[in-house]
């Protein structure tokens, strides 16, 4: 049984390929496009899931999409009807690209199939599930639970804007669902774009701005904008939003309530900013954590599995961990739009296709979770650079480990680039920039000097995971970089008496703890533990680092700079790696330093 699974025309397009009930390649569209979100028809993806799969088009049993369209334009007239007159001038731009566009979104998926010329599909062969269900079955399917309660927060899905829901085996059952304009995801997204930031990626720039200020705007927030109940239910404001109506998030009220204006990207962060992402940032944070409870009296199981993009939110996702009422907790690495087309495709398997769970023993592995991108030959690597005349070595492991763990204490910043791609928004160790932990000095040059992004994003850290009690209030994985925990007390080091009262982004210049380049200005850091069996070549640099410098830890971001994907291909990182001041790039066993070129 094969399915191919494809989310698009919204941001984030993707398409994932299932073999048996067993995930086989996964991408998003923009890793091949190098257009950052790219929404278009993922046609390069598919093909790569497909030649990953050495199958063709024809051998597909069900193409899956992970959104209902008709519904969701159903959801724009009834909101455009229920708002009338207002609105009119976002509906004449909107509602002609549906007609002309959306509506229609089978043939059109049909013809952009045909295009990619590998062998004819019926068209009754695709199929639709709602969006809230796909990312559901992207959490639940792959997660290690027979059993679990399911969480779907994000912006919107047709109606849905929170969905509840129950899995076992293979029956996955949403049971209840808050549904659009209430919605936990368009709430932040509109402090997002109040705060000058990019919606669907500037909510991780208010995450990581929010320690930088108090929440002193919670109880207005409360008080003005969201009526939350014990039962986890919400419902917002109207008066205050112009997302259904308008082409802004927040109107001239919402202004009048905050006392200003949206910031404009151009102007300086002053407190109030970051006071105002702290406060949205807890808020979101109790939703999910009452939500969260409530699933839990409802379900009575003690797993939870989590998806939609708030789940993206690894503060609020520390927090449901250490004050949440389940044991275990399973969130999907790709729980953004993209992993809908993972959970469509295991959708399709699972119930048209009637193909089993695996037993707990045998279901995938990290790495099979969240590897599923391209990978290279060293033939090909030796090609490309032969090609492009660079300068290279090529190593031994025995001798290539113990070099770049030099390398990194020396505090030099390498670009990691190893087997399989990964899915999902977060670079895991194979599509890595990789720096010092123990280095004062070494956020401010990551920000500044390689990724050309704000000064005040934290970076995160990826540790040994039989190490990681040792350095974070953390006792279980997080392979995923999707959970929030604090740095341990005896690792803090206490600001001086003189420089006690700082405050804002002067913090950044405080060391606070004997890893400052991953603690964050309120001792906290977004952690990925690491396995031999999950990413075997990371696991054995940051080995190789330990026995050098006794340190665990290493720095681990996106390999990308802001505005763009992360890499994908050789061609990719190397014009990466010449473009910034990274000082070492490794392909594999392949080592260029950047003096040699």
């Amino acid at each position: 049984m094969i399915t191919l699974g494809i989310s698009a025309f919204y941001h984030d397009s993707a398409a994932a390929l299932v073999r048996d009930g067993r995930v086989v390649a996964a991408a998003q569209e923009e890793r091949f496009t190098r257009k950052k979100g790219d929404a278009s028809f993922p046609a390069k993806s598919i093909e790569y899931c497909l030649a990953e799969a050495d199958v063709a088009l024809k051998d597909v049993d069900y193409v899956g999409f992970y959104d209902k369209p008709l519904l969701t334009f159903d959801r724009l007239l009834e909101t455009y009807l229920a708002y009338a007159p207002r609105g009119f001038g976002s509906f004449v731009t909107s509602i002609p690209v549906w007609v002309r566009e959306k509506i229609l979104q089978k043939r059109t998926i049909y013809r952009e199939l045909d295009k990619i010329s590998q062998g004819a599909l019926a068209e009754d062969r695709i199929l639709f599930d709602f969006h809230h269900h796909s990312h559901a079955s992207s959490a639940f399917y792959p997660s290690p639970f027979e059993t679990a309660a399911v969480l779907v927060v994000d912006g919107v899905g047709e109606w849905a804007t929170t969905s509840l829901g129950h899995g076992k085996g293979v029956d996955l059952n949403l049971f209840n669902e808050i549904r659009f304009p209430h919605s936990i995801g368009m709430l932040y997204s509109a402090f997002t774009y109040y705060l000058g930031f990019k919606i669907n990626d500037g909510e991780y720039k208010v995450m990581g701005l929010a320690p930088y200020g108090e929440p002193r705007y919670v109880d207005k927030i409360y008080a003005d904008l969201i009526d939350l109940r014990d039962d986890g239910s919400f419902h917002l404001n109207m008066e205050y939003f112009n997302y259904c109506i308008g082409l802004t998030m927040t109107n001239r009220r919402f202004d009048e309530l905050f006392g200003a204006p949206p910031r404009s990207s151009s102007a300086p962060l002053t407190q109030r900013d970051m006071d105002l992402a702290r406060s949205i940032q807890v808020v979101t944070e109790e939703v999910m954590l009452t939500l969260c409870r409530h699933l839990a009296q409802e379900t009575g199981e003690r797993n939870l599995c989590l998806a939609g993009g708030v789940a993206l939110n690894c503060v609020a996702n520390g927090r449901i961990l250490r004050e949440g009422p389940f044991d275990n907790i399973w969130i999907q690495p790709a729980a953004g739009d993209a992993g809908g087309s993972l959970g469509v495709a295991l959708s399709l398997s699972h119930t048209i296709g009637a193909v089993p769970r695996a037993g707990t023993a045998n279901r995938q592995t990290q790495a099979e979770s969240v590897y599923l991108g391209p990978s290279f030959a060293a033939a090909e690597v030796r090609s490309f650079l032969d090609g492009r005349g660079a300068t290279y070595r090529e190593l031994d492991d025995d001798t290539l480990y113990p070099e770049i763990a030099e390398a990194l204490a020396d505090e030099k910043i390498v670009g990691w680039f190893q087997g399989r791609m990964e899915f999902g928004p977060r670079a895991l160790g194979n599509r890595s920039i990789l720096g010092d932990a123990r280095s004062s000095s070494m956020q401010r040059t990551l920000n500044l000097k390689i990724k050309y992004r704000e000064s005040f994003r934290p970076f995160a850290p990826a540790v040994l995971a039989e190490d990681c009690s040792d350095y974070f209030e953390l006792e279980r994985d997080s392979p995923y970089m999707l959970i929030v925990a604090d740095v341990v007390e005896r690792r803090h080091r206490v600001a001086q008496n003189d420089d006690a009262e700082v405050k804002g982004l002067d913090l950044l210049n405080q060391v606070r703890s004997d890893v400052p380049a991953i603690t964050h200005v309120d001792y906290s850091a977004r952690v990925q533990t690491v396995r031999p069996d999950s990413n075997p070549q990371f696991y054995r640099l940051l080995q190789a680092f330990k026995s050098l410098t006794g340190c665990a830890v290493l720095v681990n971001t996106s390999f990308n700079v802001r505005d763009e994907p992360i890499v994908c291909s050789p061609d990719d990182a190397y014009r990466c790696f010449m473009g910034t001041e990274m000082d070492v790039l490794v392909l594999g066993n392949i080592v260029l330093h950047k003096k040699d070129q």
